[in-house]
């Protein structure tokens, strides 16, 4: 096929097509015809028969959640995600490790992450925090990579965990490796009594297959993380916003052609609560936050926060971050605020921009309509980044 410029001119065929993507600065969204009042909205999400009232999950990273934190989140409508690879299962008393890692210089904490990690899983202390967490009286949600799933999923079954998540940087349902019989997703589905949650993902068809294996729920975004280097070290990514979009299309289409529903969870990337409002208007059932969350009071990381693939061996895509002790989990959901940048009253920000959007349900907030607006954090005000220069 031959292309043609304006004025006519030859131009070469085109290697590939790039579309144009999206991340939560570059969007906004539209108010509504008609309003409702915050206080009736309701922002539940369901995952089968686990109803939760607000739809926030806290990231399975060591600085973030350990039995404590995921008590405490849980008591306040959401559910915290317990690392089965961390440090919470390789050691006795994690929290002289966890300060081990707080403690280090910057340019030792990768080779004392790869030490640290490299000590063995122990499947007493699996039971045993997954104990400690049930003794709440909260739903029990862990996380594991496909590597481990087949070893250590049936420690956890077995000890009551209630939701299972399977999640590597990036998940497919299709994967080729040397291993004869490997990590099979229908078939993980198809034998745990509980739900699997399966990520990470960004693309439609991903989604979809992943959809189709089983998984009740998936988690969209790879490398947003504010610990993550994953883009930066592979390159590898697709901003929030369209990721969640495309990976809403899939749940969509296995909708229509099903009746299941699956719940998609943003995770990563979302800093305020205006990013957590636009990943619901993309079509996202609940957010999985990790920095937003490890600088309360409650987090084990004590104003530190790292990721999952800062300890690999051979190639650590992570970094140590500090992000502060700011608020309590509590104000940090449910206000009041103490500040004017949206980290504070999360659950508030949701509420109100439902309201101002006319959306009842999270439903009916995925409709919202949204316009592409890079100017939406900048436009007015400059006097504010002025004095934010200064």
């Amino acid at each position: 096929m031959e292309l043609r410029s304006e004025k006519g001119k030859m131009l070469h065929p085109a290697f590939k097509e790039i579309r144009r993507v999206y991340g939560f600065d570059e969007v906004a969204l539209v108010p509504g015809d008609v309003t409702l009042n915050p206080e009736q909205v309701d922002t539940s999400f369901r995952v089968r028969d686990l109803s939760f009232r607000v739809p926030i999950l806290a990231a399975a990273m060591d600085g973030v959640v350990d039995p404590r934190f995921a008590i405490c989140l849980g008591k306040l409508g959401g559910m915290g995600v317990l690392n089965l690879e961390g440090v919470q299962t390789r050691y006795e008393c994690p929290d002289e490790i966890l300060g081990q890692i707080i403690n280090a210089p910057l340019d030792m904490l990768t080779p004392l992450l790869q030490k640290i990690y490299a000590a063995p899983i122990r499947e007493n202390f699996i039971t045993e925090r997954i104990r400690q967490i049930k003794e709440g009286g909260i739903p029990c949600a862990v996380s594991i990579t496909p590597a481990y799933t087949k070893r250590f999923a049936p420690v956890a079954i077995e000890a009551g965990v209630d939701i299972l998540v399977v999640q590597s940087t990036v998940t497919t349902a299709r994967h080729t490796s040397k291993s004869l019989q490997g990590l099979i997703f229908s078939e993980l589905c198809q034998k745990v009594p509980v739900p699997v949650i399966v990520g990470n993902c960004v693309s439609y068809s991903a989604a979809l297959e992943l959809m189709q294996a089983g998984a009740e729920g998936i988690l969209v975004g790879v490398g947003p993380g504010a610990s993550c280097t994953t883009r930066e070290v592979l390159g590898i990514g697709v901003p929030q916003v369209t990721a969640t979009m495309d990976c809403a299309a899939a749940r969509e289409s296995y909708l229509k052609e099903t009746g299941r529903y699956v719940v998609v969870i943003t995770d990563g990337g979302i800093r305020s609560g205006g990013d957590f409002c636009k990943a619901i208007a993309s079509g996202s059932d609940a957010v999985m936050l990790g920095a937003a969350l490890a600088c309360s009071q409650e987090s084990p990381g004590r104003g530190y926060h790292w990721g999952m693939a800062n300890p690999h061996p051979a190639l650590p895509r992570g970094t140590r971050i500090r992000v502060g002790t700011s608020a309590s989990l509590e104000q940090i959901l449910f206000g009041p605020t103490s500040v004017t940048d949206g980290t504070q009253n999360l659950v508030g920000a949701l509420r109100t921009a439902m309201g101002v959007c006319g959306a009842a349900t999270i439903r009916e907030m995925q409709q919202v309509e949204m316009v592409i607006a890079p100017a939406i954090k900048t436009e007015g005000k400059l006097l504010q980044i002025i004095q934010q220069s200064e």
